[in-house]
């Protein structure tokens, strides 16, 4: 988190950030990081590091939810430590920065691609060149296993 304070907004730069949400605490469901990530307008971090040790995740400008189609804003950005951080901004491009329901969330997308994606379980996911970010894919393989997942939120 301390490495990604100076790639946030400004208006949350200075803010102290607190664990919404661990797979070590709180298991694996994509429902229940929906429940602790369901405050109004907040902003959310997610970190997610994948069985090959690889550190990655999203930056979302407004509360994670479920959704029955694309929300967000230009501030919403994919990040990775492979091995130092990139950062990977809204192009522009189009507007489909999160979409998810009990099965899927995705962040990012076009041409049948997504920046990154999570199964329901947070078990699985994957990571493929997209539209929206022009990103690299994030993990060292399009599909992954996760190890860890963490959702942060401003205190």
């Amino acid at each position: 988190v301390p490495q990604l304070g100076p790639q946030l907004p400004p208006r949350l730069t200075q803010q102290p950030w607190h664990l919404l949400y661990s797979t070590g605490r709180d298991g694996f469901s994509l429902r229940t990081l929906y429940r602790s990530g369901a405050r109004p307008d907040s902003p959310a971090l997610l970190l997610i590091r994948d069985t090959e040790a690889q550190a990655f995740g999203a930056f979302f400008a407004s509360a994670i939810r479920s959704s029955s189609g694309f929300y967000g804003t230009g501030e919403t950005f994919l990040f990775s430590f492979c091995p130092e951080l990139k950062v990977f901004r809204w192009t522009g491009r189009n507007n489909f920065f999160v979409k998810g329901d009990v099965n899927l969330l995705m962040v990012g997308g076009g041409s049948g691609r997504f920046g990154l994606w999570l199964d329901g379980d947070l078990h699985h996911g994957g990571s493929q060149p997209c539209e929206t970010f022009d990103n690299e894919t994030l993990s060292h393989r399009e599909d992954f296993c996760i190890q860890d997942l963490e959702l942060w939120g401003p205190a």
